[in-house]
């Protein structure tokens, strides 16, 4: 499974960077497969994307985080809040992805800020934004207060939502696949009330 984080932090250390290696760490304790994790720092690419919008062409390294995210089979994107919303940087980068390359790709949305007040960036402005790419939001997004660090329930939000971005990935279903080749048979429902309609 290839699983791209996508992190919008701006500092170094970064709480939004600790918040994607988190999300990150939990998706692989989870996941029944291998987890081949790879990061993409928007804040080192800022100038790139820039570029992108007025000449049209990403740079070598912008180039290799737009394959990446194409090639994941899942995203997790996390950014800082500015102005009650995800910050510009990180809007950017996905305004110069190709149409369609998050189509039914699921994506676990996650945020960092100062205030909990701010925590429905993920829901007015995060998964509105990723249901407009048609991608598959998990049900669960994450967002991290300054003073939910070490605080009890975040842990436990993060630990949900990486458990439904695996399972929205399918490769619990994969790990599971030889249950079906010992007996087990699928009948479509359509049959089975035929049958039962007959019977």
């Amino acid at each position: 499974m290839r699983l791209v984080v996508v992190s919008a932090g701006l500092s170094v250390p970064s709480s939004t960077r600790l918040l994607g290696d988190r999300l990150a760490a939990a998706v692989v304790g989870l996941s029944p497969v291998d987890v081949d994790v790879e990061v993409v720092e928007l804040r080192e690419l800022a100038v790139e994307i820039a570029h992108h919008f007025t000449n049209g062409f990403p740079g070598r390294r912008l180039g290799e985080a737009l394959a990446a995210v194409a090639g994941a089979d899942g995203l997790v994107v996390v950014t800082p809040v500015f102005s009650a919303s995800y910050s510009g940087l990180f809007k950017s980068f996905f305004d110069v992805l190709d149409e369609g390359v998050l189509d039914g790709k699921p994506v676990l949305v996650a945020a960092t800020g100062g205030s909990a007040r701010h925590s429905l960036v993920l829901e007015h402005a995060m998964r509105p934004l990723f249901a407009y790419l048609r991608a598959v939001v998990v049900p669960t997004g994450v967002y991290a207060a300054s003073e939910d660090w070490g605080a009890e329930g975040l842990d436990a939000r993060i630990a949900r939502a990486a458990g439904e971005l695996v399972a929205l990935t399918g490769v619990g279903a994969a790990a599971a696949a030889p249950v079906a080749d010992s007996g087990f048979e699928v009948v479509p429902f359509e049959e089975r009330l035929a049958a039962l309609r007959a019977g």
